[in-house]
């Protein structure tokens, strides 16, 4: 896959790449960065380099200035869509993560062949359900644990 640019007002989404592995590889096993609401993740790196590079949509959060600050991707569910995302912690509550995933949501309506994009995130998790309303997104429901 060639290198795709999304391009927002204060960000910018790029095709994660090779070279974005270590960076990513440390980003989900940081507690700071993953929160409180998501598991650090324990995949090796060749393991997260094929998630990252052939079985999801995975882009690179970029701030204008090439400044990484975090990651939102997608993967199928049927004809439905489901996106992940996260900020490194001093870059939360900036709304970057709205413009993310307003970004994201264009893209995947105007390329896939969906008809729903979903999210799930922990009923805590206050930050990323405000970023999701201001993206468009409303809650449907809760989950309750079995």
């Amino acid at each position: 896959m060639g290198k795709r640019l999304l391009e927002g007002e204060k960000i910018n989404l790029k095709n994660a790449s090779k070279d974005d592995v270590s960076l990513v590889m440390q980003w989900w096993t940081d507690p700071q960065y993953m929160g409180e609401y998501q598991d650090i993740m324990s995949l090796s790196k060749e393991e997260l380099e094929k998630v990252m590079l052939e079985n999801t949509i995975f882009f690179i959060i970029e701030k204008k200035n090439g400044t990484k600050i975090g990651h939102i991707g997608s993967w199928m569910l049927g004809r439905t869509m489901e996106i992940g995302f996260a900020l490194v912690p001093n870059e939360r509550r900036k709304g970057y993560g709205a413009e993310a995933i307003r970004l994201i949501v264009d893209y995947l309506f105007l390329t896939k062949d969906i008809v729903r994009i979903q999210v799930s995130t922990d009923t805590e998790n206050v930050a990323s359900q405000k970023a999701l309303e201001k993206a468009g997104f409303s809650k449907e429901g809760t989950m309750r644990k079995a």
